[in-house]
């Protein structure tokens, strides 16, 4: 049997960060860094995973059912949700797997391996099934988020799954909408520092949840979703600085997602990348999600041209990205030049599967 390679990608979030586990809408695009597997098929019936890139293996008998060898253990933990499927693999596979994306950055690396991993499990395994790029999500968001208790949305899945640039409603029953958006012009721009995903979204859902909890008190009739932020204006200054200072954020980031909405049928550059630094804004002064170094990066892109840009994921390290159509390498370059390691990216195809030749 030929070759099998399966892969899929990371993303850029334009609009809504942090906003996706509150069930609020989001803007974001798959780019092409991504992450695959070439699979060739063994006489054991199990399957032995290679992982150069952080230089580990892994074998793991699908047939079985899996225990966790640590937390967010998302290799075993799809074999499970599949398994609950129904599912049963009857070849054993030797595979690699490989990637670009980089790692622990904001760029969705673990979600793109998770949405990865699950599309090679249902294209080897019996029965054959139909399935939709929005099941594929869903089991995505299964297999990294709910089966281990963990904060987080689909925004990643979704992007993994679907590709291209996306609306999403990520309130349940959840909706992902293609959006004609010729977006091109992305640096994206990872600072080397590390950052904690799980611990910052968990930390900020906290602060969010007890801001909204305190603000019913004065306005028993609050939604994050839909209450106007000047109806809320005053019922926040009755809360901490600090809560105070993470509601409006997210307030205020909801608003900038559905201005962006509007307005991306205009194709004006300018808009959007003001749209995106406004939003980076409120990331660094309402959530504190930037860092010294990220904001060196981000007024060396501005400088050096770009019309905006914000950081990138649950932030505190990580990447940021800057919009600059038409001077993209300039922009790079400016990045590099502060340390950072710079990428320019494209909207990219969800998840795919082929046979070598």
């Amino acid at each position: 049997m030929a070759p099998l390679n399966v892969s899929a990608p990371g993303r850029v979030c334009l609009f809504g960060e942090h906003q996706d586990y509150l069930g609020l809408p989001v803007i974001a695009a798959a780019v092409n860094l991504r992450i695959g597997v070439a699979a060739t098929t063994q006489k054991r019936n199990t399957f032995l995973l290679d992982m150069p890139d952080v230089e580990e293996s892994l074998e793991i008998d699908p047939n079985q059912e899996q225990v966790y060898a640590h937390h967010r253990d998302y290799l075993r933990s799809a074999v499970n949700v599949l398994r609950r499927e129904g599912l049963v693999w009857r070849q054993g596979y030797h595979l690699t797997m490989h990637g670009d994306i980089p790692i622990n950055a904001g760029v969705s690396s673990s979600s793109a391996m998770v949405i990865m991993w699950l599309r090679f499990l249902l294209e080897t395994g019996e029965p054959k099934r139909e399935f939709t790029p929005e099941d594929l999500a869903r089991w995505g968001f299964q297999t990294e988020v709910a089966e281990f208790g963990d904060p987080g949305g689909m925004m990643d899945h979704y992007c993994a799954a679907l590709g291209g640039a996306l609306w999403i409603d990520t309130h349940p029953p959840f909706l992902a909408e293609r959006l004609s958006l010729p977006l091109t012009g992305i640096v994206l721009g990872h600072s080397l520092e590390p950052k904690a995903t799980i611990e910052t979204l968990r930390s900020t859902r906290k602060e969010v949840t007890e801001a909204m909890e305190q603000i019913k008190r004065t306005l028993p009739d609050f939604s994050l979703a839909t209450t106007p932020l000047a109806q809320a204006e005053e019922a926040l200054n009755a809360l901490s600085p600090n809560l105070r200072r993470r509601l409006y954020a997210n307030l205020r980031n909801r608003d900038l997602t559905l201005e962006a909405k509007a307005s991306i049928p205009s194709g004006d550059k300018a808009v959007l990348g003001k749209l995106l630094y406004a939003h980076h804004e409120q990331l660094r002064d309402g959530l504190d999600l930037s860092t010294p170094k990220i904001e060196r990066m981000m007024d060396a892109a501005l400088e050096a041209g770009a019309l905006g840009g914000k950081i990138n994921g649950s932030g505190g390290g990580g990447c940021m990205f800057a919009y600059a159509p038409g001077c993209e390498e300039a922009v790079a370059e400016a990045m590099r030049r502060e340390g950072g390691v710079p990428y320019i990216v494209r909207v990219d195809e969800g998840a795919s599967a082929h046979t070598s030749v």
